[in-house]
């Protein structure tokens, strides 16, 4: 057989070792829960695809922002009050802004102290004014309230692995710290998605969608997290239309999915794999062409935040076709572990740190815009998460792993325009620094996923299922949602 002609080798075992390279595992993993659906849009197609719109009237998704690496939101909020800011100073050093450049910000409560926002939230700070955004303050992992007798006598009441950046990542996202990932096994985003996907009657495509890889916020048990890029869908490496792509023939390619085989395994492979296919081929032609909202995001950089924002705007639009009246989003930015270089030092407003928010506060203000623009900011809410908070003192232009640390919340229905929580006491080795200005958490992640929760639909009585350790804390609802 002339080697420059011949069709590749594609027997059904072959097969199986050459695609698992070029699968991700977020594609089977995505395949396998959502298998099943096909058929029925398969049986769908036939009428053609919806168009595109505003969302329906009871629709509602979530965007989870992790700011991966930790990030330092002893600058994000900045105590402006002549004492407070005082403190601030002594205890940051070379990392604390001037106060002259702190946006101002004017909450509706007020524990006596004021406050504002890093020099590059210029639009967010805004959005604080119209009453769309709102801080969370000192949120971080818990086990149940503790104070500072309670953490120095009792070492067995602190999240696991505390301070360090995987566990602490794992633990956000499960909001379980005190129980290992392999007891746990799902993310309180993965165990809402299980809990709530009954809302979406024949769905085409699974409601948890990351624009970012794998992450374990979305871990379900029956709703797997599937993969979209920030150009589309993702599609299966070397498979296409045409004669052949990257030396491998789409007609040979489904033959050897479809055929028959005594082995389960292969039988089982050759499945997932033409499910994966065609819920990317389904994708892809549910969100073809020009972007509805281009013009808007063409007006700020062209970041990976920008790119993934973007794509989750466009599936926003389409939710009315992929039969999805609720959606989970998770998308990522990195570069926040800033051991050193998080200032320029001599000009704090500007440096890693700065750059970092500057691209968030663009990037969430044109995705609020393109909402906008679909007539669904009031049906989308993005709120932020990371491994943790960074230490008050500095370690020379940079800061170390903390603990406690604020978030914020964006969308129509925020209550905005407040502080929500109790922010912490600066004062060094004081009431709430375990050292180094590791705040202890006064607001745990299950009081700030339980509140968001319950905006998403999720019943007072179903929310233990959700948040196995929301008994232990007395505010399920924080209050930074409107309900109505």
């Amino acid at each position: 057989m002339n080697p420059k002609t011949a069709t590749p080798d594609l027997s059904r075992r072959n097969f199986v070792g050459a695609c698992c390279a070029s699968v991700g595992a977020t594609g089977f993993l995505s395949a396998l829960s959502q298998l099943r659906l096909m058929g029925a849009a398969a049986a769908d197609s036939s009428s053609g695809p919806a168009r595109a719109g505003a969302p329906q009237s009871d629709y509602k998704a979530l965007v989870c922002l992790f700011l991966a690496g930790g990030n330092d939101a002893n600058n994000l909020v900045v105590p402006t009050d002549p004492a407070t800011y005082a403190a601030y100073t002594s205890g940051r050093g070379v990392l604390s802004l001037p106060q002259s450049a702190v946006l101002p910000i004017t909450p509706r409560t007020s524990d006596g102290r004021s406050w504002g926002l890093h020099p590059a939230l210029i639009e967010l700070k805004n959005r604080f004014d119209q009453g769309k955004f709102a801080v969370l303050a000192n949120v971080g992992t818990l086990t149940r309230p503790l104070t500072k007798q309670l953490y120095t006598t009792r070492p067995d009441l602190r999240p696991m692995q505390l301070f360090s950046h995987n566990d602490q990542q794992v633990e956000w996202q499960t909001s379980v710290p005190d129980k290992p990932f392999n007891e746990v096994g799902t993310g309180w985003g993965g165990r809402m998605a299980d809990l709530i996907n009954s809302m979406n009657a024949n769905n085409r495509i699974s409601m948890s969608l990351t624009l970012n890889g794998q992450n374990t916020f979305q871990v379900g048990k029956s709703v797997s997290q599937y993969a979209v890029g920030t150009t589309g869908a993702i599609a299966l490496t070397g498979n296409g239309t045409g004669t052949s792509v990257n030396g491998i023939r789409t007609a040979a390619l489904n033959d050897a999915l479809t055929a028959q085989n005594a082995n389960l395994f292969e039988t089982a492979f050759g499945g997932l794999t033409s499910g994966a296919i065609g819920n990317s081929a389904l994708l892809s032609s549910i969100i073809t062409g020009a972007s509805p909202v281009q013009t808007i995001f063409s007006r700020v950089p062209n970041s990976s935040l920008a790119q993934q924002l973007h794509m989750v705007a466009r599936l926003v639009n389409a939710q009315a076709q992929l039969n999805l009246k609720r959606q989970i989003f998770f998308v990522r930015i990195g570069g926040f572990d800033l051991h050193d270089n998080q200032v320029v030092l001599g000009n704090t407003v500007s440096g890693a740190h700065a750059n970092l928010l500057r691209d968030i506060s663009l990037s969430l203000n044109a995705f609020y815009d393109a909402l906008t623009q679909l007539g669904a900011q009031d049906q989308v809410t993005t709120f932020t998460a990371s491994d943790f908070g960074r230490t008050y003192d500095t370690n020379g232009d940079g800061s170390d792993h903390g603990w406690g640390s604020h978030h914020f919340v964006l969308g129509g229905a925020v209550n905005g325009g407040d502080i929500y929580g109790r922010m912490p006491d600066f004062t060094r080795d004081g009431p709430d620094d375990t050292g180094r200005g590791r705040w202890i958490p006064s607001t745990s992640v299950d009081e700030f996923a339980g509140t968001l929760a319950k905006w998403f639909g999720v019943s007072a009585t179903n929310l233990p299922l959700i948040l196995p350790n929301i008994g232990r804390f007395e505010r399920p609802d924080l209050g930074f949602m409107n309900n109505a």
